[in-house]
């Protein structure tokens, strides 16, 4: 049995360790999409129309049940055959992260969208409804009074769902995406697959610490926000 490479690890932690910036872009990209597909969802799941709700729970149901490599597959190979058949347009094999962000946003809007039903939910009718008695329009007592109460508690719970989209989205390099993962067995792979112990250790090294970070910040903006809701 070969000995433990400490220096194919450092060699491999150094390389790999700028790709950490695509991991964030679609990290960032698949959440903000996510957030404004949830959005729509939970307007659906809270609706009185019984056909937007019953669609609304259905895709979350179908967004639940079908695993994220396999969405992402179907998504991979589904899109660029829909657009070349139905509007003659070509995908680039360069554009590997646009269908890893519409993977992950479709995946992540049904899990927002419970996030932010909840959340709205959370927020006393009663205060809607002052708000309206006192001349503020539907609109304008949504914006300036439930948006951002629902915001304050939705907020923390995307510290979850920030630290599931770093690890999920490990399974990008499976369709060829250059983020940290991909890079890492790129890396193996020029050296014949041999130190793949060294790999798997400098990826927990970069992604554990990212993690923490993640924790922490979030952790933070939670305080923050129980220290406005307190002083209110």
């Amino acid at each position: 049995m070969r000995p433990f490479r400490w220096d194919i690890l450092a060699e491999f932690y150094v390389k790999i360790l700028p790709y950490i910036f695509v991991t964030f872009e679609y990290v960032i990209l698949s959440v903000l999409f996510g957030t404004i597909i949830g959005g729509f969802i939970a307007a659906g799941r809270l609706s009185s129309n019984k056909i937007a709700g019953f669609f609304a729970s259905l895709y979350i149901t179908v967004m639940r049940c079908v695993p994220s490599i396999v969405l992402l597959f179907l998504v991979y190979y589904g899109v660029p055959m829909v657009l070349e058949q139905k509007f003659g347009i070509l995908m680039e094999a360069e554009e590997v992260i646009v269908y890893v962000v519409i993977t992950f946003s479709l995946l992540l809007g049904a899990s927002i969208s419970e996030i932010l039903r909840t959340a709205y939910l959370s927020v006393p009718k009663g205060q809607y409804e002052a708000a309206l008695m006192v001349g503020l329009s539907p609109l304008k007592a949504f914006l300036r009074i439930v948006a951002p109460q629902t915001l304050k508690v939705a907020v923390p719970n995307y510290g979850n769902i920030f630290i599931f989209m770093m690890k999920e989205g490990a399974l990008a390099y499976t369709i060829g995406m250059h983020d940290v993962f991909g890079r890492a067995f790129y890396l193996n792979g020029l050296k014949t697959n041999v130190f793949t112990l060294e790999t798997y250790v400098a990826l927990a090294l970069i992604y554990w610490p990212c993690t923490m970070l993640l924790e922490l910040l979030f952790h933070r903006v939670e305080k923050r926000l129980k220290g406005v809701r307190a002083n209110a």
